[in-house]
C-alpha cells in the first residue's frame, strides 16, 4: 500500500478544533504523521483549496431496505434486484463520504462480508442483522392474514433479513443468539411503535424491561451492546432501566428522561433526513400516503428532543435512517443538523461521537496518528456552507483505509 502524503488541505480533524493547514501522512492504511511531510518517499497528493475531514460515519442505515419498500415486503422484487439495490446503496454511501456505517436492521451477514472482501464498493459495515421485535410490533410487515410464523420466509439468507419476532423472553433469547450466529456485532430492539409501521402507534411500548434485559445480557456476554428504536419516553426509560446503551430517534424525549440517559451514559442518535423525505414524498420510497400522516409533527418534536438531550449532556450521534431507493444524499443529515446546531457540531457528531457510539473510538472518526486513514476531501468548506455535505459530488476525493476509492479531481 505504501506511503501517501496529502498536502495543502485545511484539516478539520473531527474533534471540534478549527481547521488547520497541516500535511497528513498515511502508511499502509493508517495515519502516521500530522505536520510537514518533508521529502520522504511516497505518493504526494496536492489538496490545495480543499477541506479534509475524517471519513463520515452514519450510525443508522438500512442497506437492506434499498428497494421500494412495499413491493419488497410483498415479494414483488427478485433477490437479484434486491441485491443490486443493496450494493448500489453501499457504493453511494462511500461516494457521499461515508466510510463507516452502522446498519440497524435489514441485512444478513453475507452483505457485510461481501463488502469487506472488496467484491463490491462500500463502507465498513457494523450490523445488527435482523431487528428484534415483539410479535406484531414495529418491524413486522406481514399481511394481516399472514401467520406470524411465516414472516421469516421473507428472509433471504446471506442477503436480507429485516426482523425476528419474539413472544416472550425465552423466544427473544433464542432469536438474539441466532442473530449473533449470523454475524451481528450488536443488537437492536424495537421498544416502541414506529412511523413506518403497520400494526402500532408511536405511543405504544413494546417489550418489557425484563425482556429487554435478556438481550442486554446476551450482548454483554459477547462484549457488545443493545440499541433501541424508541420514540416515546416510557419505552426509552424501560430500555435504559434494562441496560441498553443507545436510543435511536428519541422523538418525544423529555428533560427528565434525557437526564436519566445522561446519568446512565446512554447515547442518542436522532434521524432527521428520513423524516424530511417521508414528509416530502412517501411514494418515492415505495410507501403509501398514510405514512405522511404518521410522520406529521415528528420533525418538530425531534428538534425539541435534540435540545433536551444537549441540555442534559447526552452523547448525541448522527444517523440518516434513509430507506428505499436513491439513498445517495446521505450527507443531508449533516446539513439538517448543522441548521439546528452548528456545522462543526454536526461534523463531530458524524465522526468522533459516532465512532465512540460504535465502539471504534480512536480508530475512525478522527484525523490523528494511529487512526485508520479514512479521509474525505471536500470541494469548498462545508463548515462554512454545510449544504455542501448534501451533494455527494462535493466529496471530490474519498480515502478508505489508505486507499483512494473515489477521485473526482
Amino acid at each position: 500500500m505504501g506511503r501517501l502524503q496529502v498536502v495543502g488541505a485545511a484539516v478539520a480533524d473531527g474533534t471540534g478544533r478549527d481547521p488547520t493547514d497541516v500535511d497528513v501522512t498515511v502508511e499502509d492504511g493508517w495515519i502516521t504523521q500530522l505536520g510537514a511531510s518533508g521529502d520522504e518517499p511516497g505518493e504526494r497528493l496536492d489538496a490545495g483549496g480543499l477541506t479534509m475531514t475524517p471519513g463520515l460515519i452514519d450510525a443508522h442505515v438500512h442497506l437492506g431496505l434499498s428497494s421500494p419498500i412495499q413491493p419488497q415486503f410483498s415479494f414483488q422484487i427478485s433477490a437479484a434486484e434486491i441485491a443490486a439495490d443493496i450494493f448500489a446503496t453501499a457504493g453511494a454511501a462511500l461516494d457521499a463520504g461515508f466510510t463507516t456505517v452502522r446498519d440497524t436492521g435489514g441485512i444478513d451477514g453475507g452483505v457485510v462480508t461481501t463488502i469487506a472482501k472488496g467484491k463490491v464498493r462500500g463502507p465498513r459495515v457494523l450490523s445488527c442483522g435482523p431487528v428484534q421485535c415483539q410479535i406484531g410490533g414495529h418491524g413486522y410487515y406481514g399481511a394481516d392474514w399472514e401467520p406470524t410464523e411465516l414472516w421469516s420466509g421473507h428472509h433471504l439468507p446471506g442477503l436480507c433479513a429485516l426482523s425476528m419476532m419474539s413472544g416472550n423472553a425465552d423466544e427473544l433469547r433464542g432469536n438474539v443468539r441466532e442473530a449473533f450466529r449470523r454475524g451481528a456485532s450488536f443488537l437492536k430492539l424495537c421498544v416502541t411503535g414506529g412511523v413506518v409501521s403497520a400494526h402500532d402507534r408511536l405511543t405504544d411500548t413494546q417489550f418489557t424491561v425484563e425482556e429487554i434485559a435478556v438481550a442486554v445480557q446476551e450482548a454483554a456476554a459477547r462484549g457488545t451492546y443493545v440499541t433501541v428504536h424508541a420514540h416515546n419516553n416510557e419505552g426509552i426509560r424501560n430500555a435504559v432501566e434494562a441496560g441498553a446503551r443507545c436510543v435511536e430517534h428519541g422523538t418525544d424525549l423529555d428533560e427528565p428522561t434525557a437526564t436519566l440517559m445522561a446519568t446512565r451514559g446512554v447515547a442518542l442518535v436522532p434521524t432527521f433526513a428520513v423524516v424530511e423525505r417521508l414528509l416530502h414524498d412517501p411514494a418515492e420510497v415505495g410507501l403509501g400516503e398514510s405514512v405522511r400522516d404518521r410522520v406529521l409533527g415528528v420533525r418538530e418534536r425531534m428538534i425539541e428532543a435534540l435540545a433536551a438531550a444537549k441540555e442534559a449532556g447526552v452523547r448525541i450521534g448522527l444517523g440518516s435512517d434513509l430507506i428505499g431507493p436513491a439513498q445517495d444524499r446521505r450527507g443531508r443529515e449533516l446539513s439538517l443538523r448543522a441548521a439546528l446546531e452548528t456545522p462543526m457540531e454536526a461534523l463531530v457528531a458524524a465522526t468522533q461521537t459516532n465512532a465512540e457510539i460504535l465502539g471504534l473510538s480512536g480508530q475512525v472518526g478522527v484525523i490523528t496518528p494511529g487512526a485508520q486513514a479514512d479521509l474525505v476531501l471536500w470541494n469548498g468548506n462545508p463548515l462554512e456552507d454545510p449544504e455542501l455535505f448534501s451533494d455527494p459530488t462535493n466529496a471530490v476525493l474519498v480515502i478508505q483505509a489508505g486507499q483512494i476509492v473515489k477521485d473526482l479531481r
